[in-house]
C-alpha cells in the first residue's frame, strides 16, 4: 500500500481541464449543477448539527477545508456565507485558478497545493470536504486517515463520491462520459469507485461515525440534480468527529 494519496494520472487529467472550472458551460457543467443541491445540503447540515458553533444562519464561526478543492466552486459560495475557508489541491494549475478567480470576486480564502498527508496547519477545522474526490485518489485509507486529522472533535465530514455497482458502471462512465458526453471520455475509473460500506469501515477507523448517507440522483426531465434513496450510482455521506 502505497504511503500517498496523490495519484499523477489523475492530478494531470484534471491539470488539463484547469481552464474550464469557472466555465459553467465547459467540462465542469455536471459539477456547476449540483453545486446548488450538495451547497445547500452542507449549509443545512451545519446550521442544524453545528448551532453552537455557527452564528444563527450565517457560517461566520465555522471554519472549512475544502479537500480536493479544484478550481473552488464550494469554497467560494461558503465564503460568501461567512465561513472561514481553506482550499486544498494537489493539481497547481487548480490552485492558481482558485487563487485568480477568489481575488476577482474579492473572497479572502487561503489556497494551497498540497495532499492532506502533506499539508501543515496549525488550527483544525470545523467542517472537512471530501467532495468528489476519494475516487480520484492513491490510497483511500490513508486519504481519510490524513484527513481526519484536521476535524476537530464532533466536527463533520462530508464526502461525496460513486458507488461500485454495475448501475453506477452503466450510468457514470457509459452514460455520462460515452454516451451523454457531460464528461470527458476517461474522467473516472470504475475501479476507484467505492462503495457505501466499504467507505463507512474506513471512516470507522478513523475515528468518523456515520450520520448520514443521501443517494443523489440526476433527473433527466427537469434537468436537476436532487437526493434520493438511490445510492447505487452517486451518494453523499455525512460523519461525525468522535
Amino acid at each position: 500500500m502505497k504511503n500517498i494519496t496523490v495519484n499523477k494520472k489523475e492530478i494531470d487529467k484534471f491539470s488539463k481541464l484547469a481552464s474550464e472550472w469557472w466555465d459553467p458551460n465547459g467540462k465542469f457543467k455536471p459539477l456547476h449543477k449540483f453545486n446548488p443541491v450538495r451547497l445547500n445540503y452542507i449549509k443545512k447540515s451545519i446550521l442544524d448539527k453545528l448551532k453552537k458553533r455557527s452564528s444563527g444562519k450565517s457560517l461566520k464561526n465555522i471554519k472549512v477545508l475544502d479537500i480536493g478543492c479544484g478550481g473552488g466552486l464550494l469554497c467560494e459560495p461558503l465564503s460568501k456565507l461567512g465561513a472561514k475557508v481553506v482550499g486544498i489541491d494537489a493539481s497547481e494549475k487548480n490552485i492558481k485558478i482558485a487563487k485568480t478567480h477568489a481575488k476577482k470576486s474579492k473572497l479572502k480564502i487561503n489556497y494551497y497545493c498540497a495532499s492532506p498527508e502533506n499539508f501543515i496547519s496549525k488550527e483544525k477545522f470545523d467542517v472537512i470536504l471530501n467532495m468528489e474526490i476519494v475516487e480520484h485518489v492513491e490510497n483511500v485509507n490513508l486519504f481519510l486517515k490524513e484527513s481526519s486529522k484536521f476535524l476537530k472533535k464532533n466536527g463533520i465530514m462530508f464526502i461525496a463520491t460513486l458507488n461500485k455497482t454495475l448501475k453506477s458502471y452503466v450510468f457514470a462512465i457509459l452514460g455520462a462520459e460515452y454516451i451523454l458526453r457531460w464528461l470527458p471520455i476517461g474522467t473516472h475509473d470504475w475501479n476507484m469507485f467505492i462503495s457505501p460500506d466499504k467507505l463507512v469501515k474506513i471512516c470507522e477507523k478513523n475515528s468518523l461515525s456515520l450520520d448520514e448517507i443521501l443517494g443523489v440522483k440526476y433527473n433527466v426531465i427537469s434537468g436537476e440534480w436532487d437526493f434520493s434513496t438511490d445510492d447505487d450510482v452517486n451518494y453523499i455521506a455525512r460523519f461525525k468527529k468522535i
